[in-house]
C-alpha cells in the first residue's frame, strides 16, 4: 500500500503548491506511480500540471460530497507516472459542509482508501490555512511535508502547525508524523536565512531536508506553462533541487 503525504503550511506564499507539484512530478520521473490531490480551492496544483480548471467535469469537491469515487475523479496528466484529482473554486463550499457533518474529519481518508494501493505516493496539496480541508488531509496522511521560507514569522507559524499536528495525531491519526521541513526560496547570502536555519537546527534538525530550494526564475516560470519545472527545464537549478528532495523523501518513507 502506498503512502499519503500532505504538503501543509497555514502561511501562504511559501512555495507549498510549487513544492507539492514539483516533488510529485520528480517522484514520477524517478519511477514511482504518483497521485497528486489538489485540496486547495485556488486549484493552482491543477493548472500547474496543465489542466484547465474551467473544463473540469469532476473534482475533489465531488469526491468529498460522495457524488463520485476518487478513482473516477482521477485524471492522467501528460507527465510520467503522474495523475491528479483536480480542484477548482467549487471546493470553497466544502468547508461549510465539513463543519456541519459529524465525523467529517475522516471523509478524505475514506475516499482515498480504495485507491491507496494503486500508487506509491499520494501527494495532497493543502490550502494555506488550518481549515477542515487541511484537517481532512492530515487525518488521511502517513506524513506531512512543511515547506517554509527563512523568516521569523515562519518559525512562529511552524510552532502553531506543530501543535495542530499533535492534536490530530492524538485524536484521529496516531501514525501521523512530520516527514520533513523543506526550506524554499532560499538565499544563502542573507544573514536572516542563516539565522533561521540555525534556529531550526536547534529544534528540528532531524526533520530538515538536506536540500534547500533556491529562488529561481525557472521554478517561477514553469506554472505559467502548466508544467513542473523538470519538464520546463530539467537542467535548471530548481529541477535538480526538487529531484534531490524527491529522492530524500523516498528514502525517509
Amino acid at each position: 500500500m502506498g503512502k499519503t503525504i500532505s504538503f501543509a503550511n497555514q502561511k501562504g506564499g511559501v512555495g507549498k503548491t510549487t513544492s507539492a507539484v514539483n516533488i510529485a512530478a520528480s517522484l514520477g520521473v524517478l519511477g514511482y506511480k504518483i497521485l497528486l490531490v489538489d485540496l486547495d480551492p485556488q486549484g493552482n496544483a491543477t493548472s500547474g500540471v496543465g489542466i484547465s480548471k474551467k473544463a473540469l467535469k469532476a473534482t475533489i469537491n465531488d469526491v468529498m460530497l460522495g457524488e463520485i469515487s476518487a478513482e473516477d475523479a482521477t485524471r492522467v496528466t501528460e507527465y510520467t507516472n503522474l495523475s491528479i484529482i483536480p480542484a477548482n473554486i467549487a471546493l470553497a463550499g466544502a468547508e461549510y459542509n465539513l463543519y456541519q457533518d459529524g465525523g467529517s474529519e475522516r471523509i478524505m481518508k475514506e475516499a482515498l482508501a480504495p485507491i491507496k494501493d494503486k500508487y506509491d505516493y499520494i501527494i495532497i496539496d493543502c490550502p494555506p490555512s488550518l481549515s477542515m480541508l487541511t484537517v481532512n488531509s492530515m487525518v488521511a496522511s502517513d506524513g506531512i511535508v512543511i515547506p517554509m521560507q527563512c523568516e521569523f514569522y515562519a518559525l512562529e507559524g511552524l510552532s502553531q502547525l506543530t501543535v495542530t499536528i499533535n492534536k490530530i495525531k492524538s485524536n484521529f491519526n496516531n501514525a501521523l508524523n512530520i516527514t520533513g521541513i523543506l526550506i524554499t526560496m532560499y538565499n544563502n547570502r542573507l544573514l536572516l536565512s542563516l539565522q533561521v536555519i540555525n534556529e531550526l537546527n536547534k529544534h528540528y534538525a532531524d526533520k530538515l531536508f538536506e536540500t534547500k530550494i533556491s529562488r529561481g526564475v525557472k521554478v517561477s516560470e514553469a506554472p505559467g506553462f502548466g508544467m513542473p519545472v523538470y519538464y520546463h527545464d530539467k537542467k535548471s537549478k530548481g529541477a535538480v533541487e526538487y529531484l534531490s528532495v524527491a529522492k530524500e523523501l523516498a528514502s525517509r518513507i
